[in-house]
């Protein structure tokens, strides 16, 4: 089976080394969230697992690991993700006693004979404790184990996890190459280029936002941004709209609007939003990485409403600007 075009440079990376036996103990698959990180790492714990890979290094998907691995029941692969709380919530962080609960699995010898192999994901959300318990693990490999780290924000490892993992970050293709994989995906050339410049050249966000009605949802947070800054609307009410109706997409949306448009005066351009170049600019710049801290503020336990509110208040006064 096939990936997504741009996925390929990086899987004939892998797939030779796993018909050699070379992987390393530890891999770290990063980049933007929508690019098939997660599907990358399955094909490469799939075809690992396999006995018999067939064209171009991928699992067959017939021998008994293939099918085990299927229903969910290879005794060799480990899946380490954020759980449900008391409260049937998924919980923020991946906690300690799951990283601990892993390094004595791989400590025990593959149940098949071969390698054992571990997916740890999102690896970014693991917390303090479980990263320094990950790393005594990385530091101490066990024979004929691999441990697979996915991580949309790699930064927030720390650095001696990286520095212990062999590396493979997904970039964004070029336009040409999205469009064509749009195209072929279903979409009309007018549709798809729309999608990926609002996905930010992301064009699996992009194809889910044409499923999605995105387009008008971001049109919606424009024209909430715009009443605010203009003082035809007030923060309450839209940070309680936003929070009854997909508040991280929309928070998404509202830090690519801030981006767009700060490029847009800094280029020379007429603004959408009433600000002007000078102060606006850096108060959109602001703004951006403001939204993007908040976004990370969604996933945990705070109030979605109080942090909302908090950041709208801060949204450019095109009066002032």
């Amino acid at each position: 089976m096939s990936l997504q075009p741009w996925l390929m440079p990086t899987w004939k990376l892998l797939a030779p080394r796993i018909g050699r036996g070379e992987l390393p103990h530890a891999v770290l698959i990063s980049g933007p969230r929508g690019l098939g990180k997660r599907v990358l790492a399955d094909k490469l714990i799939a075809a690992a697992l396999c006995e018999q890979r067939g064209e171009h290094g991928f699992a067959c998907a017939s021998c008994r690991a293939c099918q085990l691995l299927a229903a969910g029941s290879h005794p060799d692969r480990v899946l380490v993700t954020l759980e449900l709380r008391d409260d049937g919530k998924v919980r923020s962080d991946i906690l300690i006693e799951q990283i601990r609960a892993l390094s004595q699995r791989l400590a025990l010898s593959s149940q098949f004979g071969g390698l054992q192999l571990a997916l740890v994901d999102p690896a970014d959300r693991m917390n303090a404790s479980a990263a320094n318990a990950l790393l005594k693990t990385l530091e101490e490999p066990s024979s004929r184990t691999i441990i697979v780290l996915v991580a949309d924000d790699p930064a927030r490892l720390p650095a001696t996890i990286r520095s212990r993992c062999q590396r493979f970050e997904i970039k964004l293709p070029g336009q040409a190459e999205a469009c064509a994989w749009l195209e072929r995906s279903g979409l009309d050339a007018s549709l798809a280029r729309r999608v990926l410049d609002a996905s930010l050249g992301n064009p699996g966000l992009a194809l889910q936002a044409s499923q999605q009605g995105v387009l008008e949802l971001k049109a919606s947070c424009r024209s909430d941004l715009q009443a605010l800054g203009q003082g035809r609307a007030q923060a309450l009410q839209i940070a309680e709209n936003w929070v009854a109706d997909r508040p991280d997409e929309r928070l998404w949306h509202a830090a690519v609007i801030a981006r767009e448009e700060s490029e847009r005066l800094a280029n020379g351009g007429e603004g959408q939003l009433g600000l002007q170049a000078g102060a606006g600019i850096a108060e959109l710049a602001a703004w951006f990485a403001a939204a993007n801290r908040t976004r990370q503020l969604l996933s945990s336990q705070v109030r979605s409403d109080l942090v909302l509110l908090d950041l709208l208040h801060t949204w450019p006064s095109a009066r002032r600007s």
